[in-house]
């Protein structure tokens, strides 16, 4: 039996204009780098990290 990961949705649903630059990179990495794209992305630790960096600036689903 294969291990099913589970699965988080993010949207990007502001700007990173006026933001530090680690921020900018933090999305780049994440694969955002314009309003309103979303990416669903394994739920991993790492990813957790990147996400609570720029939390104010995603929108995030956990059970969809």
């Amino acid at each position: 039996m294969t291990k099913v990961q589970k699965k988080v949705r993010i949207t990007q649903i502001a700007s990173a204009n006026r933001r530090p630059a680690s921020q900018t990179a933090v999305l780049i990495g994440l694969g955002l780098n314009k309003l309103h794209r979303t990416r669903e992305l394994e739920d991993t630790p790492s990813v957790r990290g990147m996400i609570n960096k720029v939390k104010h600036l995603l929108r995030v689903e956990e059970n969809f």
